[in-house]
């Protein structure tokens, strides 16, 4: 019976935990220029040496119609042919640098996370981002979180940072985990080491009873954004460029419980024996 137990223990852990092994997968990332293509003659720069760095840029982003041009990175498990679809149990933390330059006075330039939800499950597309006005801020997907007194709101309830200053390196963090206090999926922010919270002491932004991503499109990256200059300007251009890029799995509470809980004493009891 104490053989059946430990293997039933086991086979709980590594169900579990088996859809969390999917973020392990990732190895690359896939640059998707123009999912804003307002100024079809701008010139792109896109450069992919993941995890190293990802730029993406564009200039001559001159028009007297039209809004912005948006390029796209998301990860990726298959070499940067596509992006990776995330699913339920596919709980994580990740991490990257950015550094925007260039830029027309006066216009947006804005750059950070993009976990894109089509299907608005979670509350639709979520970002979390700084901006060439100083704006840093988190917003989309179930929360909102106003990190530098640029953004609207300021302070919120947790960690705070200066105002984006172009050229300045920022730190961005975002992480997908069970909420200990409701054990509802859960998202996390974070700038600089300063963590968003949603009331004060609490770092988690609760998706819901019952939600979780993975729905058809829910990809996980990055985002490059540059308002088009309607003056008639030379040359409105800027860049974004995303450093240190790393994602690593967190395994599911409940899976480190039933580890914690049934294996380990199974396995000390069978040694003491």
């Amino acid at each position: 019976m104490k053989r059946l137990l430990l293997y039933s223990v086991i086979i709980g852990f590594a169900a579990t935990t088996g859809a969390n092994a999917q973020v392990s997968s990732i190895n690359s990332a896939v640059i998707v220029p123009r999912v804003f293509n307002d100024v079809p003659g701008a010139t792109g720069t896109y450069i992919n040496t993941y995890p190293g760095s990802i730029t993406l840029g564009e200039s001559g982003v001159n028009s007297a119609s039209g809004f912005a041009d948006r390029d796209v990175w998301y990860f990726s498990n298959n070499g940067g042919t596509s992006p990776y679809q995330f699913q339920p149990g596919d709980y994580f933390n990740a991490s990257m640098t950015v550094t925007l330059t260039g830029g027309n006075t006066g216009l947006d330039l804005e750059a950070g996370w993009l976990f894109s939800d089509p299907s608005g499950t979670w509350g639709g597309d979520l970002q979390s981002l700084e901006t060439k006005a100083g704006v840093v801020v988190q917003f989309g997907g179930p929360s909102y979180y106003p990190f530098s007194p640029a953004a609207g709101g300021y302070p919120g309830a947790g960690g705070s940072v200066p105002n984006y200053v172009n050229g300045q390196t920022y730190t961005f963090g975002l992480s997908y985990v069970k909420d200990p206090n409701t054990g509802n999926n859960a998202f996390e922010y974070s700038v600089n080491g300063q963590y968003a919270a949603s009331s004060p002491g609490d770092l988690y932004f609760d998706l819901g009873p019952g939600v979780s991503i993975g729905a058809p499109g829910d990809y996980l990256g990055g985002y490059f954004q540059i308002q088009t200059d309607a003056l008639g300007n030379p040359n409105q251009a800027g860049q974004a460029v995303f450093g240190q890029i790393s994602i690593t799995a967190v395994p599911e509470p409940s899976a480190l419980a039933l580890l914690g809980l049934g294996l380990l004493p199974l396995l000390f009891r069978r040694r003491r024996n």
